[in-house]
C-alpha cells in the first residue's frame, strides 16, 4: 500500500521533473532522475514513490539496506514499478558483499579490490548487479574516484565477471563557481564515456549532474542525474 499524495512532495518533483524534460528538449539528449535519499526518512521517500519516483540513491550501505527493508516490511512500492535503489556513496571492501546483496546498482566502484567481492555477494537467482566505474574526473584529494586513465582496466575486470552488469561511468565533478569549469569536467567525462562504450557496446549510463547544474551535465551528455535537495529539501544532519 502507498500513502496519499503529499502535495509538497508532488510540487518538488514536478518541479524538478520540469527541469529535466526543458533541458533534455533542449539538448536532445535523455535522462534518468535518481532521487538522492542519503539522511532522508522512509516516510519521505514513500511520498516521493507515491508521486511516481521508483530509483532512489543511497550513500552509506547500511542506511540504505535499513530503509529498503523498512519500505518493504511497509509494503510501500513504486506506483508503477518496484523500487530500484542505487548505492552512490563510497564503499568500504567490508560492505561490497552487503551491497551487491541488496543494491540493484552499485555507482561507487573505484578500485579492482570490490569487483570480486561484489561479484561474490551477488546471489546467482538475482539478476547481475548494475555497476558503475567512479571518476575522479577533477583529481580531488578529497573524493573518491579512480584516475580516467584506469577506466579501461577496470571496465575489463567488471565485464568479466557473470554476476556484473558494467553499465558506466558515474562522477562528482567539482563544484567550481566558474560554470566553464564544471561544463569542461563534464565533456570530459562524456569523452571517457564515449571511449568506454566502443570497447563495451552495452555500456549505456553516465550519472552526473546534481541540484544545482544537472542541465548543464544533460547538455553534456549526461543519462543519469542524482538530485536530492530540490526533491527533499536541506538534509537532515547526520546523527
Amino acid at each position: 500500500m502507498n500513502p496519499a499524495i503529499n502535495p509538497d512532495a508532488k510540487a518538488r518533483l514536478d518541479a524538478v521533473l520540469s527541469r529535466l524534460n526543458a533541458a533534455t528538449q533542449r539538448s536532445g539528449n535523455t535522462a534518468r532522475l535518481l532521487a538522492v535519499s542519503k539522511l532522508q526518512r522512509g516516510d519521505a521517500v514513500a511520498e516521493l514513490a507515491a508521486c511516481g519516483q521508483t530509483a532512489f540513491g543511497e550513500n552509506y550501505v547500511q542506511e540504505g539496506v535499513t530503509k529498503r527493508r523498512e519500505l518493504e516490511a511497509a509494503g510501500l512500492s513504486g506506483n508503477a514499478a518496484p523500487l530500484e535503489w542505487h548505492l552512490i556513496g563510497p564503499l568500504q571492501s567490508n560492505k561490497a558483499e552487503l551491497a551487491a546483496k541488496h543494491f540493484d546498482w552499485v555507482q561507487s566502484v573505484d578500485r579492482a579490490k570490490l569487483i570480486p567481492l561484489l561479484a561474490k555477494g551477488r546471489s546467482a537467482e538475482a539478476a547481475p548487479l548494475n555497476v558503475l566505474i567512479q571518476v575522479n574526473i577533477d583529481d580531488e584529494a578529497s573524493k573518491s574516484g579512480c584516475r580516467p586513465e584506469e577506466v579501461p582496466a577496470l571496465a575489463d575486470l567488471i565485464a568479466a565477471q557473470p554476476a556484473l552488469a558494467l553499465r558506466g561511468l558515474m562522477a562528482i565533478p567539482a563544484p567550481h563557481p566558474d560554470i566553464e569549469k564544471r561544463r569542461e569536467a563534464f565533456a570530459k567525462m562524456r569523452q571517457l564515456f564515449e571511449a568506454l562504450r566502443r570497447g563495451h557496446p552495452g555500456v549505456d549510463t553516465l550519472s552526473m549532474g546534481m541540484s544545482d547544474d544537472f542541465e548543464l551535465a544533460i547538455e553534456q551528455g549526461a543519462t543519469m542525474v542524482r538530485v536530492g535537495t530540490a526533491l527533499f529539501g536541506p538534509r537532515p544532519a547526520k546523527a
